[in-house]
């Protein structure tokens, strides 16, 4: 009997070599692409740092106030994302060029009311984390350095709106690839630059924390030639670019059953990554030395989460086809296997996060105590990890079968109602240090495996949503 359930067990959550190499192949260049590109991230932090503490900071504000854009960008894409990669499944061409005409609309006007907001409304948002401990000078020079930083990095959203399209719809449709190489050719050209701007080599001008925003833009720039370019050359492949712009009326019942879809990933996104912001807004009520700390912290956690996310995106891409040809035991499978899949990796990442965690804030040049607050900001994200690979690839599983109500529930709600409402409260009505509560904050996230367990496990997400 045991010997039985041992062997039900494996069936159910460990896959065989093909199934494994199948998800590698689609999560690989996800992770080396995000990989570069959060390495070149964690350099740019890194030179940035070794000017001072407050052009670190200042940068890493607008970054933050940048992720929220990010972020809504990814749901507006993602909305449609589902429909593109069942549309694939299904096998119908004009199914994805409608959703990528979608989702074209979508970024436009999230891009637009982003830059006008950014350009005219910067210095008040750039204060709202400069309210802790700190000189009335530090204050100053990170409220300017920050300015200068936001000033440049504005004009580079067009082009990271543009990749974002492209590269999602080549995602949804089994072609990581094209963007991972797009992405290390961006990430070679911001490397560069960085290094010549912002430490003026060679003939360039040293523009400091200007010179980092610069090489970005002119980066993503780069990386949006090489997709869109290679894509529309590559229209044979590509099949869906093929007369892609021949107009860009979207269908209006489908206009309709993506914003039913689609709209709740987009608030979902938009709030998710506002209440990412609100709690770094929270910690930062300790001073900036935590704002620094934190910086440092969610550099370096970027570079190790890149398995999570890529495993994540596979969860979506794999499932959702699934889903879209209508195999709906084959799904749960697989969506089984991915999960468990993603834990496994992700417990083995965290294990060298926490031997290396002590090692990387030395790389910077700033004081004593956000270098040891860095250090444990990553051990307390390291023992957390497993179980926010867990909750990633719920999210996705629930999203693949375009659950997106649910989803909203599962992530943005929840972090306001339980996230954003622990760090609010023992931020400002507690003497707890920082740490304490941060740790607190990802210990409530154990509620929300909870959830995402019966969620899963009841096969809400099992739908087929473009059968017509």
């Amino acid at each position: 009997m045991e010997r039985t359930e041992k062997k039900c067990f494996f069936r159910k959550f460990i896959g065989d070599k093909k199934f494994y190499l199948m998800v590698l192949s689609i999560a690989i260049p996800i992770m080396i692409q995000n990989g570069i590109t959060n390495f070149v991230s964690l350099l740019d932090n890194i030179m940035i740092g070794r000017i001072g503490t407050e052009p670190m900071s200042g940068a890493a504000i607008v970054n933050q106030l940048i992720f929220v854009y990010n972020l809504c960008i990814f749901g507006g894409v993602s909305g449609a994302g589902i429909f593109t990669a069942q549309y694939f499944g299904k096998g119908d061409q004009e199914g994805v060029r409608n959703t990528m005409r979608y989702k074209l609309w979508m970024v436009i006007i999230i891009t637009a009311a982003t830059i006008v907001l950014l350009l005219t409304q910067g210095d008040a948002l750039i204060h709202m984390y400069l309210k802790g401990e700190g000189t009335v000078a530090q204050v100053a020079d990170t409220l300017r350095y920050g300015r200068e930083y936001l000033d440049i990095i504005v004009w580079g959203l067009p082009a990271f709106m543009m990749v974002q399209v492209y590269a999602s719809t080549l995602r949804e449709c089994g072609e990581t690839m094209l963007p991972m190489k797009a992405g290390v050719a961006a990430v070679v050209v911001n490397l560069f630059f960085n290094f010549m701007l912002i430490y003026g080599m060679l003939f360039f001008p040293k523009l400091g924390v200007r010179g980092a925003a610069l090489a970005t833009v002119i980066s993503r720039y780069v990386e949006v030639l090489i997709v869109m370019g290679w894509t529309h050359r590559h229209h044979a492949k590509h099949v869906f670019a093929e007369g892609l712009y021949r107009t860009m009326r979207v269908p209006a019942a489908m206009t309709r059953r993506i914003l039913i879809q689609g709209t709740p990933l987009l608030l979902n996104e938009t709030f998710w990554a506002a209440g990412m912001a609100m709690l770094t807004q929270c910690y930062s009520i300790r001073g900036l030395n935590v704002v620094a700390g934190l910086n440092i912290s969610n550099t370096v956690n970027n570079v190790f989460n890149i398995v999570f996310i890529a495993l994540g995106d596979s969860v979506a891409i794999v499932v959702g086809q699934l889903l879209g040809a209508g195999k709906m035991k084959e799904a749960r499978d697989t969506d089984n296997k991915m999960i468990a899949f993603s834990v496994f990796c992700c417990t083995i990442v965290a294990l060298a996060m926490l031997v290396l965690a002590p090692l990387f804030p030395n790389l910077y040049n700033t004081n004593a105590e956000a270098r040891e607050l860095a250090k444990y900001f990553i051990i307390i994200t390291a023992i957390f990890m497993p179980q926010n690979a867990f909750l990633h690839a719920s999210y996705f599983t629930l999203r693949s079968g375009g659950r997106t109500i649910i989803t909203f529930l599962f992530d943005s709600v929840f972090i306001w109602v339980v996230s954003v409402s622990v760090a609010f409260t023992l931020s400002r009505f507690t003497a707890l240090p920082v740490l304490a509560i941060y740790a607190l904050v990802q210990v409530a996230d154990f509620i929300k495996c909870i959830i995402g367990f019966i969620l899963v496990k009841k096969g809400v997400w099992l739908r087929n949503i473009v059968t017509s």
